[in-house]
C-alpha cells in the first residue's frame, strides 16, 4: 500500500460509503466518516458488524473495524486526509458546492475521488479554484468492499499524476481499477447494465417472461460466464478461441444479431407511465416473497468464495 495514504476521508456514508469504509478499514487505514442523515452512524455500525466475515479474512475484526471516527463536521478534519472518497447525492449543483469545499480544505496533491455513478466530474468542478487537477471519478460497484471493479474516470484537466496515484491506491486495496479514457455519461459498466436492463424491462412488461425467470436467465446463464470471461472473450471462445475465434463468432452470429437488434429497438422499453406501471406490478409479484436479509448474506458469502477461486487463476 502506498505509504503516504494512511487516512481516508469518506464524505457521504450511504450504502456505497459504508462499503468503502469497510474496505479501507480492512486494509488497516484510518477512516474519518461523515454523513448528515439521521441514523447514519448507527447504520454504519450495523454494516461493519454484518461484514465481520470479510474483516476476519484480513485480521482481527475489533481492531480493524474500530479504526474510524464518525464526525458531524468533516471540514476541519479534511487537512488530515491523504485521500478523499466522496459519496454524496448524484445531483450536479450539490456536488459543485461540495467539491468546492473539498478542494479548498484538503492538502495540496491529495486526490479527491467521487463515487458518482454516471455524472462526470467535469460537470461539478467549475467552482474549484485551488487544484481541480486532482479531482476524478472513482466509481465502485455495490458492495464496494467485495466487488473488485472501480472505474477511474478523469476529466480533461485531471493530472496524470493524480490518475496514476489513484490507480495504484485502488490496486493496493485489492481492487481491479479500469481507466476510462474519455468522459461519457454512465461510464462503462453502468451503460452495459442499462442496455441489459432496458431489454429485461421490455421482456417482463410485455409478458414474454416472468421477473423471476428473467433473473434466472442471467444468473444461471451468461452471468456465470461473464464472471469469468467478459463479452469479448466469451464471444471469442464461442468461435473456437483466440482473435480468429472472435472474428468467426461475429461472422457466424452477426446477421442474426442484427435482426434481433431490429426487434429490440422496435420494442425498446420507453419508460412511459403505462409501461412502468405494468413492469412494477409484475416485478412486485416476485420480489415480495424474498427474504432480503438472507439474500444479502448468501450473496456476500458466495462472492467471497468466487473471488477466492478467481484469485487462484492467472487470467480472471
Amino acid at each position: 500500500m502506498p505509504h503516504e495514504i494512511r487516512t481516508v476521508a469518506i464524505v457521504g456514508c450511504g450504502v456505497i460509503g459504508m462499503g468503502w469504509a469497510t474496505l479501507f478499514l480492512s486494509q488497516g487505514l484510518k477512516v474519518i466518516v461523515t454523513d448528515p442523515a439521521k441514523g447514519a452512524r448507527e447504520a454504519l455500525e450495523r454494516y461493519l458488524d454484518q461484514a465481520r466475515p470479510f474483516f476476519e479474512r484480513h485480521g482481527d475484526f475489533e481492531q480493524l473495524a474500530s479504526n474510524y471516527e464518525f464526525v458531524s463536521d468533516i471540514v476541519p478534519r479534511l487537512v488530515e486526509a491523504d485521500f478523499v472518497q466522496e459519496n454524496g447525492p448524484e445531483h450536479q449543483e450539490f456536488k459543485k458546492v461540495l467539491m468546492t469545499t473539498l478542494d479548498e480544505r484538503t492538502r495540496p496533491g491529495v486526490v479527491i475521488a467521487s463515487s458518482s455513478s454516471g455524472l462526470p466530474s467535469s460537470a461539478f468542478i467549475q467552482q474549484c479554484k485551488r487544484d481541480p487537477s486532482r479531482i476524478l471519478i472513482g466509481h465502485p460497484f455495490n458492495p464496494p468492499h467485495l466487488i473488485p471493479l472501480v472505474e477511474v474516470v478523469p476529466h480533461p484537466g485531471t493530472s496524470e499524476q493524480s490518475v496514476s496515484a489513484t490507480m495504484r491506491f485502488y490496486q493496493s486495496l485489492g481492487k481491479r481499477p479500469i481507466l476510462v479514457h474519455h468522459e461519457v455519461p454512465g461510464f462503462i459498466s453502468n451503460r452495459l447494465q442499462a442496455a441489459i436492463n432496458n431489454e429485461a424491462y421490455s421482456l417482463i412488461s410485455r409478458g414474454i417472461v416472468s421477473a423471476e425467470d428473467l433473473d434466472l436467465a442471467v444468473t444461471q446463464g451468461p452471468g456465470l460466464r461473464w464472471a469469468l470471461t467478459g463479452p469479448v472473450a466469451t464471444n471469442a471462445l464461442g468461435g473456437g478461441g483466440g482473435p480468429d475465434g472472435f472474428v468467426r463468432s461475429i461472422e457466424r452470429l452477426g446477421p442474426s444479431i442484427r435482426a434481433w437488434e431490429d426487434d429490440i429497438l422496435e420494442h425498446r422499453f420507453d419508460w412511459s407511465e403505462e409501461k412502468l406501471s405494468t413492469l412494477q406490478d409484475k416485478v412486485k409479484q416476485w420480489l415480495g416473497g424474498i427474504d432480503w436479509s438472507n439474500l444479502v448474506e448468501e450473496r456476500d458469502s458466495t462472492l467471497m468464495q468466487l473471488l477466492a477461486a478467481k484469485s487462484k487463476t492467472a487470467s480472471m
